[in-house]
């Protein structure tokens, strides 16, 4: 037989395009339009409604960049369509390829009631079924003119401040229309058939027979009466769509999702309105379609439906309990999760799921993270530790050089806890169900043979409208069709639950989930990182030192209010598309500001709390809230100045030029060009600094990725290098027996660009403090700190959430040359037997790690911090100004010395004025064990809640004592309740409670004063 695929195709492409589509809407009657302009940002929908509104008419140009236009719909349904279903199609000027990225609207009644959103595929609004005769239309459109900013190229409109004002749509259709059933399931079958045949392959008959189907039913449909001949051409379709999937055919669970960025392309007062217009189509489509489950993660945009549009989140609330809309993610927002520090991890479930729990009484036990840069090795206890059961990532999928092994495994943390982990093959979380997509499903599950099943997120996302009616026809005729995966619309649970349950040998996957794309999101946008870190390491001092006075000081009250209301700003500006830097200008310029207040606000709980502590008095109080003693200061608690150090620094010129620093620890050589040529160990005898090098050296990269400026660094950055070695000023600044400063001046690049560092080294540290102040004014550059060491290390240590991992300094494979640009928090270390150094830092997470044998046998592995970058999209003038950074040198150092010394330079002292010194509320014994946080319980009962972890990697015994009796001791979960399996603990009579901790373990304690 000869072979005519392509013409039957093809005529089904066009019939399908120019006719079938179009007749889905017959007879039609146009609307009387009116508009108004909101000034400035959005208005209450009151105020809307309420407005006085002037002529509109199709073809009007609307919107500039960041407005919002309301437009009045008013129009009677022709008595002829008496009995007829009827639609209204109101068309804003939406791009059907850009789904969430431009233009939306959401309808209201008269009366302010929501009643669905429009969005490109979802341009409708059912007037009835049937209509009344004459029957009277109105409503209202609140339609937001976001730009589309998707090319990745440099735009002024990512921030009203600095977009135009000229309009960027034009109303292209707004008319009541007769909706033809008929054709419309027409088109949903011939959709899914059409798709469904491309995917077969020729040598398989069902394609073949698809395609007769397909013939025979264009046979049938006449063109000049689509709706009289649809029934007739469907009848042609009906045998095919019968036909029963294989036994063996691939099983997928469909969810209904519309992913929303929490901010990306548009700021997070927009966001608020996505939300808002998804969760009214969704609660809309449920009410005709009792099968349809939609999941929505991330508590703080369920919480923005409840503030700003109540009666949408009523809504959300029936369907909540009738178990169609699906809370999951058990996370505050989908954060990053390489940079988002432990206690802030751990708060982004505690508040999560509580949120869950006190609005819906649901336990969310999926944790949904499907579009993070990568995924934390600390993860998998976390997630254990929340009272969740399994993990869904889809991320991954992106990765450019390695193709990840599985897609259903059990993923294991650095502490050995596994959680139950999918990552859809369908490689997407915005899945419309097609043919396409659900065909490479199938042939990429990398299970088969052991697995059957897989989930697939489907609905459009960004404030695209989420799943369609369209979405919810094809899973209904692929429910169980020969050729196809079977489609069944379930909740999350119950895929899992299945999947687990079919493969609970399923393999292993050992550490973090690197994502092998979007490295230079570790470095984007420094000011929004270092507000990240200062506001974690500020929360952790406002809680310790209140908790101390709360429970110490009699009237001192416990800002309960204060805390959470921070604490879930600072979570909100962790979301993946904020801490990263990858999002507009106007994100970013409104996060410096937050994080602004979030500090001025803090401090001030801070200073508080230490004044209760320290009593009146004029004698300086010291505060430590790091977790280690210093300076005779204990961890936690404040002591009165401490004396200075026994050994004082001294400065000399150095032959040649430059400085030479001595403390008694270390004796640091700064060059004439203000370079460091030598950081000796003298306690070790050793020399940091590799032969012939120089640390604390800044070194400029081009920075032009192929894709994605601000989240991508490619490996090819490093083919050029410019090292910053001229000097504008090397001066002594300060020379005391306490500290030895040296300041080195430097200007560089075309634009202008300085910067200012003081190398610092104090007595009875062993550590030299570079404090670096950069004006930068760069584009499309990297900037790099470089600490060449005398040291052979295979791998590097690096510090994330509660611990530490470990990666190769080698590229012996794939998976380790990927690595090249990796992720940090507090400190990096390196080592050989004997001896190691560490480099640490108080706000940089990007970091890279190389090695090299010299022309001396020796190896010298190079740790470099990745300080700012410049990239042009979204945000033309990323890092652009003033910074500060700080960061530390620490030769000898162990991995325990790191973690000492990345606190400190987290957590500088404080010193208030006073009368006393103040005990630790709890302490342990020795470094080994961290206590990472300290804070009174969420119950607001008065109990303390100490949080704390192994941070060495092995087994630790340590005793906890506390300041205050403690009645009753209580091993809990991040959410403070306690553990059915825990042992049952006690403090002794003497006040101490002993501890044994398995590597890495985190252990969160409840304690209850006793009286």
């Amino acid at each position: 037989m000869h072979d005519d695929r392509s013409i039957v195709e093809d005529r089904l492409r066009r019939v399908l395009t120019e006719r079938v589509r179009p007749a889905v809407y017959g007879a039609t009657e146009p609307l009387t339009l009116g508009r108004w302009e909101a000034p400035g940002e959005p208005v209450p929908v009151a105020e809307g409604l309420a407005a006085e509104y002037g002529p509109a008419a199709v073809g009007d140009r609307w919107g500039p960049a960041w407005g919002t236009t309301w437009f009045r719909v008013t129009g009677r349904v022709p008595a002829a369509w008496a009995g007829r279903t009827v639609e209204a199609v109101l068309d804003l000027g939406f791009d059907r390829q850009l789904p969430g990225f431009q233009c939306e609207g959401l309808v209201y009644r008269a009366d302010g009631e929501a009643v669905k959103a429009l969005n490109p595929h979802n341009a409708w609004v059912r007037v009835g079924a049937p209509v009344e005769d004459g029957e009277e239309v109105e409503w209202y459109v609140e339609a937001a003119s976001n730009p589309i900013l998707v090319g990745q190229s440099p735009t002024r409109e990512g921030d009203r401040l600095t977009a135009s004002d000229e309009p960027l749509y034009r109303l292209t259709r707004m008319e009541l229309a007769v909706f033809e059933p008929e054709v419309w399931e027409l088109v949903q079958d011939l959709d899914v058939v059409g798709s469904l045949m491309t995917q077969l392959s020729t040598g398989d008959a069902r394609r073949f027979e698809l395609l007769r189907a397909v013939e025979r039913c264009l046979d049938a449909l006449d063109l000049a009466d689509v709706p009289g001949s649809a029934g007739r051409a469907r009848g042609a379709l009906a045998g095919v769509l019968a036909a029963p999937a294989n036994a063996s055919a691939h099983r997928v669970s469909a969810v209904g999702h519309a992913h929303i960025d929490s901010a990306w392309l548009w700021p997070l007062r927009e966001t608020v309105r996505k939300v808002a217009r998804t969760s009214s189509n969704v609660v809309h489509l449920m009410d005709d379609h009792p099968e349809f489950v939609f999941a929505m993660s991330q508590a703080q945009q369920l919480a923005w439906i409840k503030e700003h549009r109540p009666e949408v989140f009523a809504r959300v609330k029936e369907k909540v309990a009738s178990g169609q809309f699906v809370p999951v993610g058990g996370m505050w927002v989908e954060s990053d999760t390489n940079m988002v520090g432990g206690e802030a991890m751990a708060r982004q479930f505690l508040y999560g799921k509580k949120f869950f729990l006190d609005e819906f009484g649901i336990e969310t036990k999926e944790v949904w993270l499907p579009d993070s840069f990568g995924y934390t090795a600390a993860m998998p206890q976390l997630v254990k530790l929340s009272g969740s059961d399994w993990f869904l990532t889809q991320k991954i999928s992106w990765s450019r050089t390695n193709k990840f092994p599985h897609h259903t495994f059990w993923w294991e943390g650095i502490d050995g806890t596994r959680v139950f982990t999918h990552f859809p093959p369908i490689d997407t979380y915005n899945s419309d169900l097609g043919g396409a997509e659900l065909a490479h499903a199938a042939r990429n599950y990398q299970e088969k043979g052991r697995g059957t099943r897989s989930l697939a997120p489907f609905g459009w996302g960004d404030g695209g409208g989420g799943p369609t009616r369209e979405m919810l026809a094809r899973a209904r005729r692929l429910g169980d069709l020969e050729g196809s995966p079977r489609v069944t619309i379930e909740r999350p649970s119950a895929f899992f639950a299945a999947a687990r349950a079919e493969y609970p040998d399923a393999p292993v996957w050992a550490g973090e989930l690197y994502l092998e794309l979007h490295r230079g999101t570790y470095t984007s946008q420094a000011k929004t990182k270092q507000g990240n870190r200062h506001s974690e390491s500020l929360l952790r001092e406002a809680e310790l030192w209140a908790a101390t006075a709360a429970s110490t000081v009699p009237g001192f009250s416990y800002p309960y209010e204060e805390l959470e209301r921070v604490w879930k700003t600072v979570l909100l500006h962790q979301f993946h598309d904020i801490l990263p830097g990858s999002s507009i200008a106007w994100v970013h310029r409104e996060a410096r500001e937050t994080y602004a207040r979030v500090r001025a606000e803090l401090t001030e709980l801070v200073s508080a709390a230490q004044a209760a502590l320290a009593g009146p008095g004029e004698e300086p109080v010291v505060f430590n809230a790091a977790p280690h003693a210093r300076r005779g200061v204990p961890a936690g608690g404040a002591a009165l100045a401490p004396p200075p150090a026994s050994a004082p620094v001294t400065a000399a010129e150095r032959d040649g030029g430059g400085y030479v620093l001595t403390n008694g620890l270390l004796r640091v050589e700064v060059d004439e060009r203000g370079l460091v040529v030598s950081a000796y160990d003298l306690t070790a005898g050793r020399e940091a600094i590799a032969p012939g090098l120089a640390g604390n050296l800044l070194q400029i990269h081009p920075d032009f990725p192929n894709m994605w400026d601000a989240w991508d660094v490619d490996h090819f950055y490093r083919h050029n290098v410019t090292d910053l070695v001229d000097v504008d000023e090397l001066d002594l600044a300060e020379s005391t027996d306490e500290r030895a400063v040296v300041t080195v001046a430097r200007s560089f690049g075309d634009a202008g660009s300085t910067v200012r560092q003081r190398l610092a080294l104090r007595a009875g540290a062993k550590v030299l403090d570079i404090d670096t102040e950069v004006d930068w004014r760069e584009t499309e550059k990297f900037l790099k700190a470089a600490f060449p060491l005398d040291v052979k290390a295979d791998r590097s240590a690096s510090e994330t959430q509660f611990g530490h991992v470990y990666r190769a300094t080698h590229t012996n494979t794939s998976w380790e040359a990927a690595k090249f640009e990796i992720c940090a928090h507090r400190w990096v270390q390196v080592e050989e037997p004997g001896w190691g150094a560490a480099v640490v830092n108080d706000s940089t997470y990007g970091h890279d790690v190389t090695r090299d044998v010299r022309a001396d046998g020796g190896q010298t592995t190079t740790v470099r911090l990745s300080l700012l970058r410049a990239p042009r999209y979204p945000d033309p003038e990323t890092d652009h100004g003033h910074h500060r950074l700080r960061y530390a040198l620490a030769p000898g150092a162990t991995v325990a010395d790191a973690v000492r010394e990345g606190h400190r330079i987290n957590l500088p002292e404080r010193t208030v004025t006073g009368g006393r010194a103040v005990e630790p509320l709890v302490s342990v014994a020795g470094d080994q064990v961290i206590v990472e946080a300290v804070k009174l319980a969420e119950d607001r009962g008065g109990d303390i809640v100490v949080r704390l972890y192994e941070s060495g990697g092995g087994r630790a015994s340590t005793t906890l004592t506390a300041s205050v009796p403690v009645a009753e001791v209580v091993e809990t979960d991040l959410l403070e309740r306690p553990l059915a399996d825990a042992p049952k603990r006690a403090f002794s009579p003497e006040g101490a409670l002993e501890l044994t901790l398995r590597p890495f373990q985190i252990l969160t304690l409840r304690l209850t004063p006793r009286g």
